[in-house]
Formats: C-alpha cells, sequence, structure tokens
C-alpha cells in the first residue's frame, strides 16, 4: 500500500464504503428469512409475506450493486498499483549502475517489471475486497448470532479451527516452493533470451538439440515445483465445502435434539426459526474464512512477487550522485591517478595503478590483449562503474563529485557492441537529453563526419526512414556508423570509442579518423583498438597487460621499447595472429 497514489487511497475508502454496504445488505437477508417464517407460522396474510419477499430480492439486487461498483473500484486500484510499479522499477534500473546490473540480470529484471506485477495485480483486484470484506462480514455475521444456543456457537468455532489449521500447513509447505517457482521463471527466461540472441550461431553450429536440453531441464524443474504446489493446493477446496457441509449438518443435528426436548409447539416453532436464521449467519462467518481462504491459496506468489519487485525499487544505486554540476574553467581534459578496479568475487584486480593524462584535443589510445582491462578502463570515466582504487578526473574534478547526468553530457560515448533504438535515423541520431538544441543540420553533419550519410540517404525515407530494434534492418558497419554519428551530434568535450572501429572497414575506418580529426578539433579522444592502424597516429598510446600499463608513447617509440605492443603490430602486419 505505500505504493499507492491519492487517487488509489479514495478508491479505497469508496471500497470500504460500498463492502460495508453490501456486508449490511447481505446480512439482513437471514432476517427476513425469519420474519417470512415466523409470519408463515403464525399465519399471517400473503400480503405480509410479499412485503417481505419483495424486501429481500430489493436486498439482493441492491447487494449485488454494490458488489459491482466494489469490483470496479478494486481493478482500478490493481491496474494504478501495476503502472506505479512497472514505473518504479524502470526508475530505479535507470540509476543502475553496470555492477548493479550485473547483480540482478536482464532476464530478471523482465520477469519482475512483467510477470511479478501481473501477479501483485491478480492478487490486488481480489485479494483487497477480500481482506476488507472478509473480517468485516465474519464481525458482523458473529455478532448476530452471539447468545444464541452455545453448541451452535461451538460448533462454529471448530469448522473455524480446522480451515485456520489447513491454511497455516499449506503456507508452511507451499511459500518456499512459490520463492523457487519465481527463481525457476527467471531460468526459463534466461534460457529462452539466450536462444533468441544467439540463434544464427545456434543453428550455424547445429547446436539446437543441446539448447533445447537447457531449456528442457529448466521447464522441467519448473514444472515439477508447479506441480508440488498445486498437489498441496488441491484439498483445500474440497476441505473447506466439506466443512461447510458438515457445519450445516451439525447445525442442523443439534437443532433437531433441540427442538425434540422443547415442550409446546410456540417453542419448537421459535427453535426452528432460530435454526435457519443462525444456519445462514454461520454459512456467512464460515464464507468469510473461505473467502480469506481462496485469498491465502494466491498469498505465497504475490508475497515472493511482492519482495522481489520491491527488491529492485528499495535497492541503492551503488554509484551516487555528487553535488558538482558541472562547471569548470577546463574542457575536455581527462587525468588517472594510480586508478584500479576490482569486479566483485574476482579473484584479482581488472586493473591495477593506471595513471596518465590526456589534454584538450588529444588523442590518446588504448590497446592491449583480449582481457587486458581496456573496455573496465574507459568506463571509469563516464561512472558505469567507480574505481576501487585512486582517482579519475575530468577537467580536474573527480567524478564521484559530478551530478552522474552533468558529467555525462560531457562525454560522447561510442559502446563495443552498437546500440540501435527502434526508431528513425535521426532519432537515434539526435538522442538524449540535449536534443533539442540540436538540429536536422547538425543531424546531418554528424552523419557526414561518421561517414554514414551516403547509406542513409539510400535508405527509404533518408534521415526520416525506419531502424528497426537491434538494427536489424543495417549492416553492422551501418549500426556503428549510427552509433558513432550519436556520439559526435552531441558535441562532447570528450569522445570515447570503445573499440568501435573494428566493424569498419580499412577504407572507411581511415575516412572517418581523418574527418574527426578535422571537423572534432578541440575534442579530446579516448579510443580503444585492437588494430594497430586505428591508432598509430594517436598523440598517445596506453598498452594494457593483465590490468597494467606496460608501454606508454607514441607509436614509434612503443614499436622499439614495448615488445607486447611491437607482437601485437607485427602479427597485423604479417596475418599471424588475430587483429
Amino acid at each position: 500500500m505505500k505504493y499507492f497514489r491519492k487517487r488509489d487511497w479514495a478508491l479505497t475508502a469508496a471500497l470500504v464504503v460500498f463492502i460495508i454496504c453490501q456486508v449490511y445488505l447481505d446480512l439482513e437477508i437471514p432476517g427476513y428469512m425469519n420474519d417470512i417464517t415466523y409470519a408463515i407460522q403464525t399465519g399471517s396474510g400473503t400480503d405480509v409475506v410479499k412485503e417481505y419477499g419483495t424486501d429481500m430480492v430489493l436486498c439482493a439486487f441492491l447487494s449485488l450493486g454494490f458488489s459491482v461498483a466494489a469490483g470496479f473500484c478494486a481493478t482500478n486500484i490493481a491496474a494504478s498499483l501495476g503502472r506505479t510499479l512497472r514505473e518504479r522499477q524502470f526508475d530505479r534500473v535507470q540509476e543502475f549502475s553496470m555492477q548493479d546490473m550485473d547483480r540482478f540480470s536482464a532476464a530478471s529484471l523482465i520477469t519482475r517489471s512483467t510477470n511479478d506485477v501481473y501477479h501483485l495485480m491478480v492478487f490486488t483486484a481480489r485479494g483487497l475486497q477480500i481482506v476488507i470484506k472478509s473480517p468485516i462480514l465474519a464481525t458482523w455475521a458473529l455478532l448476530k448470532i452471539s447468545g444464541k444456543n452455545w453448541e451452535w456457537t461451538a460448533a462454529t468455532a471448530a469448522a473455524v479451527v480446522v480451515l485456520v489449521a489447513v491454511v497455516a500447513v499449506t503456507m508452511w509447505y507451499t511459500v518456499p516452493r512459490f520463492k523457487k517457482i519465481q527463481w525457476l521463471t527467471d531460468g526459463i527466461n534466461r534460457a529462452t533470451r539466450e536462444n533468441l540472441d544467439g540463434i544464427r550461431v545456434i543453428r550455424a553450429y547445429n547446436a539446437e538439440e543441446y539448447q533445447q536440453k537447457k531449456f528442457d531441464k529448466a521447464n522441467d524443474d519448473l514444472l515439477e515445483n508447479n506441480v508440488a504446489n498445486a498437489h498441496a493446493m488441491a484439498p483445500m477446496h474440497p476441505i473447506t465445502s466439506s466443512l461447510n457441509n458438515f457445519l450445516t449438518l451439525a447445525i442442523y443435528w443439534i437443532g433437531a435434539g433441540l427442538i425434540a426436548a422443547a415442550g409446546s409447539t410456540g417453542d419448537k416453532m421459535v427453535l426452528f426459526s432460530d435454526m435457519i436464521v443462525f444456519s445462514s449467519y454461520a454459512m456467512q462467518v464460515v464464507s468469510a474464512f473461505m473467502l480469506m481462504i481462496g485469498i491465502i491459496r494466491g498469498l505465497p506468489r504475490a508475497m515472493v512477487a511482492a519482495g522481489r519487485v520491491e527488491e529492485v525499487i528499495e535497492a541503492e544505486p551503488s554509484i551516487k550522485d555528487g553535488g558538482f554540476d558541472g562547471v569548470t574553467d577546463a574542457e575536455g581534459e581527462v587525468e588517472f591517478r594510480d586508478v584500479g578496479f576490482s569486479y566483485p568475487d574476482a579473484e584479482g584486480p581488472a586493473i591495477e595503478k593506471v595513471s596518465f593524462k590526456v589534454g584538450k584535443g588529444q588523442t590518446l589510445a588504448i590497446i592491449g590483449p583480449t582481457g587486458s582491462g581496456k573496455s573496465t578502463l574507459v568506463n571509469l570515466i563516464p561512472r558505469f562503474y567507480d574505481a576501487t582504487g585512486g582517482q579519475v578526473l575530468v577537467d580536474g574534478i573527480d567524478v564521484r563529485e559530478y551530478d552522474q547526468k552533468a558529467l555525462r553530457r560531457r562525454i560522447g560515448y561510442v559502446p563495443q557492441s552498437a546500440v540501435i533504438f527502434s526508431g528513425s535515423v535521426e532519432y537515434n541520431v539526435n538522442y538524449g537529453d540535449t536534443s533539442a538544441d540540436r538540429t536536422e543540420d547538425d543531424v546531418r553533419k554528424a552523419l557526414e563526419i561518421a561517414q554514414g550519410i551516403d547509406f542513409v540517404e539510400k535508405m527509404e525515407g533518408g534521415m526520416d526512414g525506419h531502424v528497426s530494434q537491434y538494427g536489424r534492418n543495417v549492416s553492422g558497419g551501418q549500426k556503428q556508423r549510427i552509433c558513432i554519428a550519436r556520439a559526435v551530434c552531441k558535441r562532447p568535450e570528450i569522445l570515447i570509442f570503445d573499440d568501435t572501429f573494428s566493424a569498419l572497414d580499412f577504407k572507411t575506418d581511415l575516412a572517418l579518423r581523418e574527418s574527426l580529426k578535422r571537423e572534432t578539433a578541440g575534442t579530446t579522444n579516448i579510443i580503444v583498438a585492437q588494430r594497430i592502424g586505428t591508432i598509430m597516429d594517436a598523440d598517445r598510446i596506453i598498452v594494457l597487460d593483465k590490468g597494467k600499463v606496460v608501454g606508454d608513447g607514441t607509436h614509434d617509440r612503443l614499436m622499439k621499447e614495448c615488445g607486447i605492443y611491437r607482437n601485437i603490430a607485427m602479427s597485423q602486419m604479417t596475418g599471424e595472429g588475430p587483429e
């Protein structure tokens, strides 16, 4: 309920009023039954019976109307809650660092935003009515029968105790399994997503059977737990129905004894009438508990779903905003001072004691073997991760002191894997919170610098042409050029290219770098690359190996002094190794 909006609270208040009216009318009906029975016993006229009967029917229809109104309120509250939870989760995930994302996994976050929220909506729509109605109905009905025969009351109490015991045992057994079911659902989503994302590789290696076995294992585990819970839940309905029938039988059996022991015919008639009314009210008491049992059957799953959703919403992002708004005299200066970083649970540091400084307008290149920490290093600049040691400074200020948005406005970042959003080319290039400041000419210029204007103009619609999600209707090189144009269009102080040029052919690579040098003079460029040809003209090249700087200088100097750099260069020139 802490995620309710003001409108939800207003609807909840209305829901309570509607349910009270409904319960009042439902409990008036047995009273009319008593009046009708008494009227028949005393030989009253048919007009009196008709009057009571008409009032009974009116109560039934009014109760139906209030029930519909209560259902309308409950479903609106549930829908609003679902929207709020999805919105809060989405907003929180937007604040997550890469480390936070790794902690939850994409598949789990999707499940929590869809499947878990859906279960909470369904539970709220039905449960909210029952949680309000059951105690009101049970209490009111008990007040109606209080002071009546103690034997009838004892029979009713015994039925309630048995119901509570059945619920307690079922909850004890099923709650842990529902937690496992949600975890297994994440596994199904992971297996499905992996299969869809890697379908080309799977087919290329004829690995369909292996993937099928992997999915079947996850599916069978989920089935096993669902069946176990279904078996545990299955007896609840027949037990509650049987208790209802046994209670009715007990009331009539006790009543028959009382009536037989009564002296006068009048006393017998009164007892018979009381028995009918007590039976009706007792059924209302049991019905209240049966309603609660019905909702309790869904409670374990809802509890698990609520916990998983709240875990995301209440998660504290590992990277906190600083208070600095980003206004400095320097522009584009990046400095690392003895920087180290370790991934959680990793055996050793990804990078350690890295120091360098690159000034405005300079180009710094970073190269090294696979797994040497190149991407990790550049991810520390926009604070996708925070350094675990040392300092990363932008324009002389520690990045941890920046407001994250202010810091990232200074940076144009192009990731290793091109990220394309569903929409037009212009939408993908003119992207971000400062897009309103840029014109169509700015977008065109950025595409020209990125060597992408030619293929964009050939697309149907040109810059308004549609690009599908993940850029499935364009090639890998075209996707990468759109991403480069996006970073350039931002006109940042610092451009970071994380192995961006590897998807480009040598001719396009050269033309793009020359265009960048010419058109973005004054912008600091940090390039992670595998190809020596991409970085040999850089002002400074850093060579990483196992997270440490093993070479630092220009291309010519490193060819003379750094064995790792020289080996990479020679392997690419002779074709003896991977680029």
